[in-house]
Protein backbone atom coordinates (compact mmCIF):
# COMPACT_ATOMS: atom_id res chain seq x y z
CA UNK A 1 0.00 0.00 0.00
CA UNK A 2 2.82 2.39 1.04
CA UNK A 3 4.60 1.53 -2.61
CA UNK A 4 1.20 2.11 -4.41
CA UNK A 5 0.34 6.06 -2.84
CA UNK A 6 4.71 7.05 -3.15
CA UNK A 7 4.49 6.01 -6.91
CA UNK A 8 0.77 8.45 -7.09
CA UNK A 9 2.87 11.21 -5.80
CA UNK A 10 5.79 10.52 -7.90
CA UNK A 11 3.62 10.75 -10.71
CA UNK A 12 1.33 13.63 -9.81
CA UNK A 13 5.00 15.29 -8.99
CA UNK A 14 6.75 14.73 -12.23
CA UNK A 15 3.69 15.92 -14.33
CA UNK A 16 3.17 18.98 -12.20
CA UNK A 17 6.52 19.82 -13.21
CA UNK A 18 5.95 18.81 -17.08
CA UNK A 19 2.90 21.15 -17.25
CA UNK A 20 4.05 24.86 -18.21
CA UNK A 21 3.09 27.43 -16.04
CA UNK A 22 -0.01 29.30 -16.98
CA UNK A 23 0.97 33.00 -18.23
CA UNK A 24 0.20 35.37 -15.00
CA UNK A 25 -0.32 38.95 -16.55
CA UNK A 26 0.63 42.07 -15.21
CA UNK A 27 -1.03 44.34 -12.73
CA UNK A 28 -0.28 47.95 -14.28
CA UNK A 29 -1.37 50.30 -11.74
CA UNK A 30 -0.19 53.65 -13.04
CA UNK A 31 1.81 55.55 -15.99
CA UNK A 32 4.35 58.35 -16.37
CA UNK A 33 3.67 60.52 -18.87
CA UNK A 34 7.07 62.60 -19.81
CA UNK A 35 6.77 65.38 -22.50
CA UNK A 36 8.93 65.28 -25.30
CA UNK A 37 7.86 67.77 -27.76
CA UNK A 38 5.14 70.72 -26.64
CA UNK A 39 3.52 73.13 -28.66
CA UNK A 40 0.44 74.88 -28.82
CA UNK A 41 0.58 74.88 -32.50
CA UNK A 42 1.21 71.16 -33.03
CA UNK A 43 -1.62 68.21 -33.44
CA UNK A 44 -0.12 64.55 -34.32
CA UNK A 45 -2.20 61.55 -35.50
CA UNK A 46 0.65 59.95 -36.94
CA UNK A 47 3.73 58.52 -35.15
CA UNK A 48 5.50 55.51 -35.94
CA UNK A 49 8.69 53.78 -33.93
CA UNK A 50 11.51 51.72 -35.34
CA UNK A 51 15.13 50.71 -34.49
CA UNK A 52 15.94 53.79 -35.34
CA UNK A 53 13.95 56.21 -33.05
CA UNK A 54 10.77 57.62 -33.74
CA UNK A 55 8.58 59.91 -36.41
CA UNK A 56 6.06 61.76 -36.79
CA UNK A 57 3.88 63.40 -38.76
CA UNK A 58 1.36 66.47 -38.11
CA UNK A 59 -1.81 68.13 -39.47
CA UNK A 60 -0.20 71.28 -40.51
CA UNK A 61 2.24 69.64 -43.26
CA UNK A 62 5.50 68.96 -40.16
CA UNK A 63 7.38 65.68 -40.46
CA UNK A 64 10.21 65.24 -37.80
CA UNK A 65 11.61 62.53 -35.77
CA UNK A 66 14.39 62.01 -33.18
CA UNK A 67 16.31 58.78 -32.29
CA UNK A 68 16.00 56.75 -28.91
CA UNK A 69 19.07 58.78 -27.21
CA UNK A 70 17.39 62.17 -27.72
CA UNK A 71 14.37 60.72 -26.41
CA UNK A 72 15.51 58.80 -23.11
CA UNK A 73 17.51 62.36 -22.03
CA UNK A 74 14.72 64.44 -22.32
CA UNK A 75 12.19 66.37 -25.43
CA UNK A 76 12.70 66.20 -28.22
CA UNK A 77 15.12 67.98 -30.72
CA UNK A 78 12.40 68.28 -33.52
CA UNK A 79 14.05 68.24 -36.97
CA UNK A 80 11.05 69.05 -38.32
CA UNK A 81 10.53 69.75 -42.19
CA UNK A 82 7.42 71.79 -44.04
CA UNK A 83 6.15 70.27 -46.97
CA UNK A 84 3.60 71.85 -49.38
CA UNK A 85 2.30 70.89 -52.85
CA UNK A 86 2.13 73.86 -54.50
CA UNK A 87 0.22 76.51 -52.16
CA UNK A 88 -1.41 73.45 -50.31
CA UNK A 89 -0.18 72.32 -47.03
CA UNK A 90 -1.09 68.50 -46.62
CA UNK A 91 -2.68 67.48 -43.23
CA UNK A 92 -1.10 64.33 -42.70
CA UNK A 93 -2.74 61.62 -40.51
CA UNK A 94 -0.88 58.29 -41.97
CA UNK A 95 2.46 57.55 -41.54
CA UNK A 96 4.49 54.21 -41.61
CA UNK A 97 8.23 52.82 -41.84
CA UNK A 98 9.99 50.02 -44.05
CA UNK A 99 13.62 49.68 -44.33
CA UNK A 100 12.93 51.24 -47.58
CA UNK A 101 12.38 54.65 -46.15
CA UNK A 102 9.39 56.18 -44.70
CA UNK A 103 5.84 56.89 -46.13
CA UNK A 104 3.30 59.98 -45.73
CA UNK A 105 -0.26 60.24 -46.77
CA UNK A 106 -2.61 63.30 -46.08
CA UNK A 107 -6.16 63.69 -45.78
CA UNK A 108 -8.85 65.47 -47.97
CA UNK A 109 -9.84 65.96 -51.34
CA UNK A 110 -5.99 66.30 -52.74
CA UNK A 111 -4.73 62.86 -51.20
CA UNK A 112 -0.74 63.20 -51.22
CA UNK A 113 1.16 60.07 -50.49
CA UNK A 114 4.98 60.76 -50.49
CA UNK A 115 8.29 58.60 -49.91
CA UNK A 116 10.76 60.08 -47.82
CA UNK A 117 14.43 58.87 -48.05
CA UNK A 118 17.75 59.89 -46.56
CA UNK A 119 18.45 61.39 -49.69
CA UNK A 120 14.73 62.98 -51.00
CA UNK A 121 11.13 63.61 -50.23
CA UNK A 122 9.05 61.93 -53.23
CA UNK A 123 5.17 62.72 -54.14
CA UNK A 124 4.15 58.90 -55.18
CA UNK A 125 0.82 59.31 -55.38
CA UNK A 126 -1.62 62.18 -55.75
CA UNK A 127 -5.74 61.29 -55.83
CA UNK A 128 -8.16 65.11 -56.69
CA UNK A 129 -11.23 63.06 -56.57
CA UNK A 130 -13.77 65.83 -54.52
CA UNK A 131 -14.23 62.52 -52.15
CA UNK A 132 -11.14 61.51 -51.53
CA UNK A 133 -10.32 61.16 -47.60
CA UNK A 134 -7.40 58.49 -46.61
CA UNK A 135 -7.37 57.65 -43.26
CA UNK A 136 -4.63 54.74 -42.39
CA UNK A 137 -2.24 52.84 -43.64
CA UNK A 138 0.53 50.20 -43.35
CA UNK A 139 2.95 47.70 -45.19
CA UNK A 140 3.35 43.95 -44.89
CA UNK A 141 7.29 44.44 -45.92
CA UNK A 142 9.67 46.31 -47.21
CA UNK A 143 7.94 45.93 -51.26
CA UNK A 144 4.04 45.51 -50.56
CA UNK A 145 1.73 48.03 -48.62
CA UNK A 146 -1.86 49.60 -48.22
CA UNK A 147 -3.58 52.34 -47.09
CA UNK A 148 -7.27 52.83 -47.37
CA UNK A 149 -9.84 55.78 -47.42
CA UNK A 150 -13.46 57.10 -47.51
CA UNK A 151 -15.32 55.34 -50.54
CA UNK A 152 -15.35 57.67 -53.50
CA UNK A 153 -17.74 55.18 -55.57
CA UNK A 154 -19.66 52.12 -53.90
CA UNK A 155 -16.47 50.55 -52.05
CA UNK A 156 -13.64 51.65 -49.59
CA UNK A 157 -10.98 53.18 -51.10
CA UNK A 158 -8.18 50.92 -51.51
CA UNK A 159 -4.34 51.49 -52.53
CA UNK A 160 -1.59 49.38 -53.19
CA UNK A 161 1.98 49.69 -53.52
CA UNK A 162 4.20 46.24 -54.82
CA UNK A 163 7.13 47.73 -55.65
CA UNK A 164 8.72 50.00 -52.33
CA UNK A 165 6.18 52.53 -52.00
CA UNK A 166 7.46 53.82 -55.51
CA UNK A 167 3.94 53.16 -57.48
CA UNK A 168 0.13 52.87 -56.09
CA UNK A 169 -2.74 51.43 -57.69
CA UNK A 170 -6.29 51.87 -56.64
CA UNK A 171 -8.25 48.72 -56.08
CA UNK A 172 -11.25 48.36 -58.21
CA UNK A 173 -14.52 48.54 -56.78
CA UNK A 174 -15.18 45.01 -58.70
CA UNK A 175 -12.51 43.75 -56.47
CA UNK A 176 -13.99 45.04 -52.90
CA UNK A 177 -17.23 44.24 -50.97
CA UNK A 178 -19.54 46.90 -51.69
CA UNK A 179 -20.13 49.47 -49.10
CA UNK A 180 -23.07 50.45 -47.37
CA UNK A 181 -24.49 53.82 -47.05
CA UNK A 182 -22.67 56.16 -44.57
CA UNK A 183 -19.72 53.28 -44.27
CA UNK A 184 -16.51 55.55 -44.44
CA UNK A 185 -13.05 55.43 -41.97
CA UNK A 186 -12.14 57.61 -38.83
CA UNK A 187 -8.53 59.32 -39.62
CA UNK A 188 -8.65 59.60 -36.00
CA UNK A 189 -5.22 57.39 -34.76
CA UNK A 190 -3.91 55.81 -37.90
CA UNK A 191 -5.07 52.33 -36.46
CA UNK A 192 -7.79 51.75 -38.89
CA UNK A 193 -5.43 48.69 -40.43
CA UNK A 194 -4.04 45.74 -38.48
CA UNK A 195 -1.69 43.49 -40.42
CA UNK A 196 -0.14 39.86 -39.19
CA UNK A 197 2.07 38.30 -41.51
CA UNK A 198 -0.18 38.08 -44.75
CA UNK A 199 -3.51 38.80 -43.15
CA UNK A 200 -4.84 42.31 -43.20
CA UNK A 201 -8.14 43.75 -41.14
CA UNK A 202 -9.68 47.16 -41.67
CA UNK A 203 -12.36 48.50 -39.95
CA UNK A 204 -14.57 50.82 -41.43
CA UNK A 205 -16.94 53.43 -39.21
CA UNK A 206 -19.69 55.74 -39.61
CA UNK A 207 -23.41 54.64 -40.15
CA UNK A 208 -22.59 51.25 -40.88
CA UNK A 209 -19.09 49.82 -38.81
CA UNK A 210 -17.34 46.24 -40.48
CA UNK A 211 -14.39 45.05 -40.78
CA UNK A 212 -12.64 44.35 -44.19
CA UNK A 213 -10.50 41.11 -44.24
CA UNK A 214 -7.71 39.60 -46.75
CA UNK A 215 -6.01 36.44 -46.17
CA UNK A 216 -3.60 37.23 -49.52
CA UNK A 217 -2.15 41.15 -48.96
CA UNK A 218 -5.02 42.49 -50.32
CA UNK A 219 -5.52 39.99 -53.69
CA UNK A 220 -8.79 39.29 -51.93
CA UNK A 221 -11.62 40.48 -49.65
CA UNK A 222 -14.33 39.32 -47.32
CA UNK A 223 -16.23 41.55 -45.27
CA UNK A 224 -17.58 40.52 -41.61
CA UNK A 225 -20.15 42.52 -39.31
CA UNK A 226 -19.38 44.21 -36.07
CA UNK A 227 -21.79 44.67 -33.32
CA UNK A 228 -20.06 47.95 -32.37
CA UNK A 229 -22.21 51.26 -32.41
CA UNK A 230 -23.23 52.40 -35.43
CA UNK A 231 -25.90 54.44 -37.33
CA UNK A 232 -24.50 57.70 -36.81
CA UNK A 233 -21.69 59.54 -39.25
CA UNK A 234 -19.47 59.85 -36.01
CA UNK A 235 -20.01 56.00 -34.49
CA UNK A 236 -18.67 53.13 -35.34
CA UNK A 237 -15.27 51.72 -34.93
CA UNK A 238 -11.62 54.35 -34.85
CA UNK A 239 -9.09 51.66 -34.21
CA UNK A 240 -8.13 47.96 -34.73
CA UNK A 241 -5.37 46.11 -33.36
CA UNK A 242 -4.21 42.05 -33.66
CA UNK A 243 -1.85 39.99 -31.37
CA UNK A 244 -1.92 37.02 -33.66
CA UNK A 245 -3.94 35.30 -36.48
CA UNK A 246 -6.99 34.94 -34.29
CA UNK A 247 -6.98 37.75 -31.58
CA UNK A 248 -8.17 40.99 -32.44
CA UNK A 249 -10.04 44.12 -30.39
CA UNK A 250 -11.28 47.29 -31.50
CA UNK A 251 -12.19 50.58 -29.94
CA UNK A 252 -14.50 53.07 -30.83
CA UNK A 253 -18.03 54.76 -29.62
CA UNK A 254 -19.27 58.23 -30.67
CA UNK A 255 -16.42 61.21 -30.14
CA UNK A 256 -19.29 63.71 -29.59
CA UNK A 257 -20.68 61.71 -26.74
CA UNK A 258 -17.26 60.65 -25.44
CA UNK A 259 -18.54 59.52 -22.06
CA UNK A 260 -20.93 57.25 -23.71
CA UNK A 261 -19.27 53.37 -22.86
CA UNK A 262 -22.25 51.41 -24.78
CA UNK A 263 -21.03 49.00 -27.65
CA UNK A 264 -17.91 50.49 -27.82
CA UNK A 265 -15.51 48.15 -27.32
CA UNK A 266 -15.76 44.46 -29.39
CA UNK A 267 -13.29 41.43 -29.36
CA UNK A 268 -12.84 38.42 -31.33
CA UNK A 269 -11.09 35.03 -30.96
CA UNK A 270 -11.40 33.83 -34.32
CA UNK A 271 -9.54 36.10 -36.84
CA UNK A 272 -12.41 38.49 -37.23
CA UNK A 273 -15.11 36.42 -38.54
CA UNK A 274 -17.45 36.73 -35.86
CA UNK A 275 -17.40 39.46 -33.02
CA UNK A 276 -18.52 39.91 -29.18
CA UNK A 277 -19.12 43.23 -26.99
CA UNK A 278 -16.71 43.20 -23.78
CA UNK A 279 -17.24 45.19 -20.65
CA UNK A 280 -20.46 46.68 -22.11
CA UNK A 281 -21.59 49.91 -20.33
CA UNK A 282 -18.85 49.98 -18.26
CA UNK A 283 -15.86 52.48 -19.23
CA UNK A 284 -13.90 53.47 -20.77
CA UNK A 285 -16.18 55.06 -23.10
CA UNK A 286 -15.13 56.75 -26.52
CA UNK A 287 -11.17 56.33 -27.02
CA UNK A 288 -9.44 56.85 -30.76
CA UNK A 289 -6.76 53.88 -30.32
CA UNK A 290 -6.22 50.54 -28.72
CA UNK A 291 -2.98 48.66 -29.14
CA UNK A 292 -2.03 44.90 -27.69
CA UNK A 293 0.89 45.34 -25.29
CA UNK A 294 3.43 43.32 -26.64
CA UNK A 295 4.24 39.99 -24.82
CA UNK A 296 1.32 40.04 -23.35
CA UNK A 297 -0.52 37.26 -24.39
CA UNK A 298 -3.05 38.56 -26.47
CA UNK A 299 -4.78 39.24 -22.88
CA UNK A 300 -2.89 43.14 -22.36
CA UNK A 301 -4.43 46.19 -23.93
CA UNK A 302 -4.22 50.11 -23.68
CA UNK A 303 -6.80 52.34 -25.36
CA UNK A 304 -6.55 55.93 -25.06
CA UNK A 305 -8.21 59.41 -26.74
CA UNK A 306 -8.65 62.55 -26.10
CA UNK A 307 -10.27 61.54 -22.46
CA UNK A 308 -7.60 59.60 -21.08
CA UNK A 309 -5.84 56.21 -21.13
CA UNK A 310 -6.82 52.96 -19.85
CA UNK A 311 -5.27 49.32 -19.13
CA UNK A 312 -7.08 46.05 -19.40
CA UNK A 313 -5.07 42.67 -18.54
CA UNK A 314 -8.12 40.59 -19.17
CA UNK A 315 -8.50 40.68 -22.96
CA UNK A 316 -10.45 44.16 -21.91
CA UNK A 317 -12.76 42.48 -19.65
CA UNK A 318 -11.80 44.97 -17.11
CA UNK A 319 -10.43 47.89 -17.60
CA UNK A 320 -8.22 50.36 -15.27
CA UNK A 321 -7.99 54.04 -16.11
CA UNK A 322 -4.70 55.46 -15.50
CA UNK A 323 -4.76 58.56 -16.01
CA UNK A 324 -6.81 61.72 -17.62
CA UNK A 325 -4.51 62.54 -19.70
CA UNK A 326 -5.62 63.00 -23.82
CA UNK A 327 -3.97 61.65 -26.96
CA UNK A 328 -5.06 60.50 -30.18
CA UNK A 329 -2.84 57.25 -31.10
CA UNK A 330 -0.12 55.54 -29.49
CA UNK A 331 3.17 52.93 -30.28
CA UNK A 332 4.77 50.56 -28.17
CA UNK A 333 8.58 50.44 -28.31
CA UNK A 334 8.39 47.35 -25.59
CA UNK A 335 5.74 46.41 -22.96
CA UNK A 336 6.42 48.78 -20.38
CA UNK A 337 7.59 51.97 -22.91
CA UNK A 338 5.15 53.84 -25.22
CA UNK A 339 5.24 56.88 -27.09
CA UNK A 340 1.62 58.61 -27.49
CA UNK A 341 0.89 61.93 -29.41
CA UNK A 342 -1.82 64.45 -29.58
CA UNK A 343 -3.37 68.22 -29.58
CA UNK A 344 0.00 70.08 -28.41
CA UNK A 345 2.54 67.30 -27.86
CA UNK A 346 4.52 64.30 -27.81
CA UNK A 347 5.28 62.10 -25.19
CA UNK A 348 6.49 58.91 -23.26
CA UNK A 349 4.45 56.67 -21.36
CA UNK A 350 6.27 54.08 -19.32
CA UNK A 351 3.70 52.05 -17.84
CA UNK A 352 4.04 50.38 -14.18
Amino acid sequence: MKRIVLVIIICAFVFSCNEKPKYQPRNVSKVEIKILLEDSLLNVRAIEIDKDGIGFATSNGEIGGETYSFLNDGNIVAKSIQLKHDSIIPNFRSLAFTNKGGYLLSISFLALLYKVSKDSIKLVYKETHPKAFYDSMDFWNDQEGIAIGDPTDDCMSIIITRDGGNTWDKLSCDDLPKAKKGEAAFAASDTNIAIVGEHTWVATGGIASRVLYSADKGKTWDVFETPIVQGKETTGMYSIDFYNEKIGFAVGGDYTQPDNNTANKIRTTNGGKTWELVAENKNPGYRSCVQFVPNGKGKELVALGFKGIDYSNDFGVSWKHLSDEGFYTIRFLNDSIAYAAGNGRISKLIFK
